[in-house]
């Protein structure tokens, strides 16, 4: 018989490893619901929502603690922290929850966990956070206004600041406010094994909701399903998750056919399939990561899609392989980052990343750019991207790494829809931002070789 378990300490358990041990949220909730796949739909959905939605809100909900605690969050147990952390979130943005039973529960899991002699604490906290939560007062948008950002939105201070001086005020705001608002999966639709219209018809016989997507024709949005893997269409390699950022790569990249194509650090390898399909089953690509792990997932991935053209492949982007020292006609480097264009879909990124850490961020991209650049043909194409927002990784490392190799900015607006083209399109390069944007943040730019 099966030990009954509780659901909460579930949701516990998982942020104390997001958030202490820094773990990944995304590989964290993976693995959590692979192991309790036996519970109640309910349930894996209470426990997604509860953890997801506690790192969404962090910021907000610590600011809310501190109202009705004499302990400053940072300065309590982490625990404590944590199980006071998700209590409030249920109380404030889960109305199924009753309010008792939210309080009773943390108690309960406070006594159990060891620490009987903070039941107290924690009871009064959120009995009284339950009592005046509609009274709380946030920062005054006119007086402090970036400190209201960063509380509405859950976005650290530092990081509110810069985007404020790169990109306005305005800007920001509808930056952080997406990364709030739930989206469907974009997915790219493999036409070398289905027409479009098949593949729509697979998946709305599955009641999948089908959209098209604005700004590539074999680029589709859906909506309620389960499970991806569960999904026909996926199964039989007629779609592959991928946004829309990331299949515009593989457009502004343009290869002929027969071309020899990098990919310097490819996992999960949407990328290097995508390049595979547009070859048409001629050329050749390599899709290279560090991680073995990764090299196999792409593996498996290239297998469902049965892509004939393409090889996955464990090296090291920061070691220079001299075999492939001119031989390549593209090279996609699309480099380790911060992340901050996706944390819509990661939300623990915008708490572990630093300023400090991004400049360390910044010394690997320059490094893996000084090494690729070898494998560029004269006459070939070096696409440069990132997951991510602001100059210092993208515009920044472009205006260096112009300076120091032999390379040019071209123009993208040939591969581009109308609604793309801006100013910076037609120099080489585009800074996609989410919210103003239908896609994650991103940045590429495409560099031909003198």
């Amino acid at each position: 018989m099966t030990k009954p378990v509780n659901i909460r300490e579930i949701c516990l358990g998982m942020l104390m490893e997001i958030t202490e041990e820094e773990a990944y949220s995304h590989v964290v909730l993976r693995e959590t619901l692979e192991k309790y796949q036996y519970l109640e739909k309910r349930d894996r959905a209470f426990i997604t929502r509860v953890v997801e939605g506690t790192l969404e809100h962090m910021i907000q909900i610590d600011y809310i603690i501190e109202q009705f605690s004499n302990v400053p969050v940072y300065n309590m147990k982490p625990l404590i922290r944590n199980l006071l952390r998700m209590s409030v979130y249920q109380l404030k943005y889960m109305d199924s929850v009753p309010d008792s039973a939210v309080c009773n529960e943390a108690v309960r899991l406070a006594q159990k966990k060891g620490f009987y002699n903070l039941k107290g604490f924690v009871n009064g906290v959120l009995r009284n956070t339950a009592r005046r939560l509609s009274q709380v007062r946030y920062p005054d948008p006119q007086r402090e206004p970036m400190r209201y950002l960063s509380v509405k939105y859950s976005f650290p201070i530092w990081m509110i600041n810069k985007w404020v001086t790169q990109f306005g005020y305005e800007t920001t705001e509808i930056m952080c406010r997406d990364s709030h608002i739930s989206k469907g999966t974009v997915v790219h639709c493999n036409l070398a094994k289905a027409s479009k219209e098949e593949i729509v018809q697979e998946l709305t016989a599955q009641n999948i909701t089908v959209k098209q997507h604005p700004y590539l024709d074999y680029a589709l949005e859906i909506s309620d399903y389960n499970y991806i893997g569960a999904i026909s269409a996926f199964r039989k390699g007629w779609i592959q998750v991928q946004d829309i950022s990331s299949m515009l790569v593989a457009e502004v990249a343009a290869p002929n056919w027969g071309d020899y194509c990098i990919d310097v650090c490819a996992a999960p390898g949407g990328k290097s399939l995508h390049i595979s399909d547009k070859l048409m089953g001629s050329g050749y690509v390599e899709a290279r990561d560090i991680s073995e792990r990764k090299v196999q997932m792409m593996q498996e991935n290239i297998e469902r899609t049965e892509a004939i053209n393409i090889r996955a492949m464990r090296m090291d982007a920061t070691v220079m392989d001299e075999e492939s020292r001119g031989k390549a006609d593209i090279v996609l480097a699309d480099v380790p980052c911060s992340g901050l264009g996706v944390i819509r879909k990661k939300q623990d990124i915008k708490y572990k990343m630093s300023e400090k850490q991004q400049q360390d961020i910044i010394r690997l991209q320059r490094r893996i750019l000084q090494n690729v650049q070898n494998y560029v043909r004269p006459g070939g194409t070096l696409i440069y991207s990132t997951c991510t927002v602001g100059a210092d990784e993208n515009q920044y490392n472009i205006k260096w790494f112009l300076e120091n190799f032999p390379f040019h900015l071209e123009s993208i607006d040939p591969y581009i829809c109308e609604e793309l083209k801006c100013r910076t399109t037609a120099g080489g390069f585009i800074q996609l931002l989410p919210g103003v944007h239908q896609s994650d943040g991103f940045f590429i730019a495409r560099l031909g070789r003198n």
